[in-house]
Formats: C-alpha cells, sequence, structure tokens
C-alpha cells in the first residue's frame, strides 16, 4: 500500500471534527492571556509524573469502587432488616427490585456476544497516501459505536473490559488509552452485550459507523472479531448513577 492513495476509504467520524476549530480559537486567547499573565515565567510546574498520577488515580477509584459495593450490601441488609416492620420501607424495596434488572444494579446471566478492537499490528513505513499514524488506532468513536449497536440491538446488559456499563456510562479516549469510570484500559478493547445473539450480530452488521470502522480493519489491518459466548455472569453495576451534565455560570 506504500505510495498509494486509499481514496475510496470513509472517513471515520470523530467528535473533535466539530470541536477543533472551536478549540484552536480559544486556545489562542488562552495563550495570549498565559503570556501576559506569565511575563516570561514558567506556568507549568517541573517534575510532574503524569503515568504515576494515572495509576495512583485509577487504582484510587477501584478501592472506591469495591468500597462502594460494601456499602451498598450494607444498605441492602440493613433495608431487609427495616421492611418487615414498615410498609413504606417494603413498598419502596419492592420498587427497587423490579427496577434493579433496567437499572444494571443487580448481576445478571446468560450469553452474550463479545467484540474485541484493537490497533494495527502492523504500520508501513512510510505511510500510505492521504492515511496518518491515528488511522491506525482504534479510537472512542469506534468503541462507542459499537456500543451503540449492542444497545440498538437490544443488549439487556453489557461489559466494557472488567467493568459492568449502564446507558449513560461515559467513554472517553485520551491518546491510544480509554478512560471508563475513573480507570485507564490499553487495547485490545473488548465490548461484552447479553441478549438475543442473533439480533446484536445483526445490529452490529447494519451500524454504518461499524461498517466504516471495518473498512479500515480490511485496509489498514485494525482488529475486529466477534463471537458468541454461552454463558457468562455479569457482576452488577458499581459506578454512580447520578448524571453529571456542564451548568451555565452564574
Amino acid at each position: 500500500m506504500v505510495g498509494q492513495q486509499l481514496t475510496w476509504l470513509t472517513r471515520r467520524p470523530t467528535f473533535w471534527s466539530a470541536v477543533v476549530p472551536l478549540v484552536a480559537v480559544a486556545a489562542g486567547v488562552l495563550f495570549a492571556t498565559s503570556a501576559t499573565t506569565a511575563k516570561g515565567t514558567d506556568l507549568r510546574a517541573s517534575g510532574g509524573d503524569l503515568p504515576g498520577l494515572i495509576r495512583s488515580e485509577t487504582r484510587q477509584n477501584t478501592l472506591a469502587g469495591q468500597r462502594l459495593g460494601q456499602v451498598r450490601s450494607e444498605v441492602d441488609r440493613l433495608s431487609s432488616q427495616q421492611a418487615p416492620g414498615d410498609l413504606r420501607v417494603t413498598q419502596l424495596s419492592r420498587k427497587a427490585d423490579s427496577l434493579a434488572l433496567a437499572a444494571g444494579t443487580e448481576s445478571v446471566r446468560g450469553s452474550v456476544v463479545e467484540v474485541s478492537l484493537n490497533d494495527a499490528k502492523i504500520v508501513p513505513d512510510p505511510l500510505p497516501d492521504g492515511i496518518s499514524l491515528d488511522s491506525y488506532v482504534v479510537h472512542q468513536q469506534d468503541v462507542q459505536a459499537v456500543v451503540n449497536a449492542l444497545w440498538k440491538g437490544g443488549a439487556e446488559a453489557m461489559m466494557l473490559m472488567d467493568q459492568r456499563v449502564i446507558s449513560t456510562s461515559a467513554v472517553r479516549c485520551v491518546g491510544n488509552t480509554l478512560i471508563l469510570q475513573g480507570r485507564v484500559y490499553s487495547p485490545p478493547y473488548r465490548i461484552r452485550a447479553m441478549g438475543d445473539p442473533q439480533a446484536l450480530q445483526r445490529a452490529l452488521d447494519e451500524s454504518r459507523t461499524v461498517q466504516i470502522y471495518r473498512e479500515y480493519v480490511d485496509a489498514l489491518g485494525l482488529g475486529y472479531d466477534v463471537q458468541t459466548l454461552p454463558d457468562v455472569t455479569f457482576p452488577a453495576y458499581a459506578g454512580s448513577t447520578a448524571l453529571h451534565y456542564a451548568k451555565a455560570g452564574a
């Protein structure tokens, strides 16, 4: 493929293609402001250890998730003890139990479709005309495309890597790593969805964004593997169910 221009490839959609121009304008303003504020001094703290900080925060988030699970178990135990003598608690407990499956707060077991996405194993040098190094790695939009297709295909429960996710879980990409609920992951990325295997596979095949990713699989060697697993247990979702969103300043 060296020297060949792969003009037939569809550009993989990206959130950043829309916001980069706005970011560039904002960055120009920030650079000017920083130059005025710093007056020649170094605004960046020296000696920072970003990889170490990420590892430390990942460990802290893992411990916090474990603690959250323990607290939830204790709340359930105390609620069960209180329920027999309190009609209101009994009603709330029954309502919570009826919503647990949809909310993802209880473990589930069944057949799953597993999708694995991976960076290309071989990157040519020089690169083909019109192709950048970014084209050889899995991006946030690729993972999100698979997740969206599986939800659309009727997934009853889903896991990304070793974490249970729900419909409001946010997937973020930083470089060639993925951040999910405070933990950092490297490829290959594994997405597992529980539900009707045929419907889930059909949803993957019909998704236009997944089709675009598979064009890059065929042309550049990105990884895409799908398999069905007959008997898998997903743990209960351990993250926050609260919605966090930006708010306008006062």
